[in-house]
């Protein structure tokens, strides 16, 4: 990891290593791809497509692992990527290269960041998955720059759309709760809660109205410790627009204008146009 510091302001990068994952598989002269992963593309284990070697299947999936360190841009291709490291096919191999034919033409980019408030973006894709789960992904931001982010596949099937957000929300919560510790222990209190940014307003609604039973009885009980947290101020839920959510870019592939959007706002930048900000 590289990590370039100035008076408010922190950029690090992994160029160095990308450039060794590229020179390993060897695809350090290969075309470049402008998003990791195409709008319509869907991965499934019901592919029939020929099989390819696990063992260099799992090596190209760790590696680029060890690069959402500093890149979230690619978070979310790469969650999925993983779900496939015990049945890859050439499908899976093609769209794991596409990735690197991504980093290939973004190898100075890294993420920036500075102290402030922090806050969260979640966001969620309902029945996602070929099983139907729906993927959660959120991430925290500090000023200009994310300090964790998450893309994970949810542990059961969400009946509606605002389920899924709930069901994210939470997860974010419990995060933003950890983070507030962590925050404080390096002398970096948070004395505000920490506002959650939700594209979903029944989720919002049911987290502050426990009128809404008839429609959650079936939610797991954990998943109410969200209105727990609330009520106490630690975490606020804020609603935000889908056009604005940031956490958009961990939840589904992204057409090339609005995944370029996002992962400015998501504070992934490369090294030249970060001299200029």
């Amino acid at each position: 990891m590289e990590i370039q510091q100035k008076e408010k302001e922190v950029f690090i990068c992994q160029t160095k290593y990308a450039k060794e994952i590229l020179k390993k598989f060897r695809m350090d002269e290969c075309k470049i791809a402008t998003t990791p992963m195409g709008k319509n593309e869907k991965l499934s284990k019901e592919d029939v497509a020929e099989k390819v070697d696990e063992t260099l299947y799992r090596s190209l999936v760790g590696c680029l692992m060890y690069l959402t360190a500093t890149r979230p841009d690619i978070l979310h291709s790469v969650s999925l990527l993983s779900r496939f490291t015990n049945c890859a096919t050439e499908t899976n191999f093609s769209a794991a290269k596409r990735v690197l034919r991504y980093v290939k033409g973004t190898l100075k980019h890294g993420i920036k960041f500075c102290a402030s408030q922090i806050h969260v973006l979640q966001d969620s894709d309902h029945g996602g998955s070929d099983d139907m789960k729906s993927t959660s992904g959120y991430c925290f931001n500090l000023d200009s720059g994310m300090l964790s982010w998450c893309c994970k596949k949810q542990e059961v099937v969400a009946q509606s759309t605002a389920e899924a957000e709930f069901i994210a929300a939470t997860a974010a919560a419990n995060q933003a709760l950890w983070l507030r510790k962590v925050l404080f222990d390096i002398n970096l209190k948070q004395n505000e809660g920490t506002d959650v940014f939700v594209d979903n307003q029944a989720a919002i609604a049911i987290s502050n109205n426990p009128v809404f039973h008839e429609k959650t009885k079936h939610f797991n009980i954990k998943l109410f410790f969200l209105r727990d947290v609330q009520k106490e101020g630690s975490v606020v839920l804020k609603y935000c627009k889908t056009d604005d959510n940031v956490a958009d870019i961990f939840s589904k592939p992204l057409v090339r204008s609005k995944f370029e959007f996002l992962r400015e706002k998501l504070g992934v930048c490369s090294i030249k146009a970060k001299e200029e900000c």
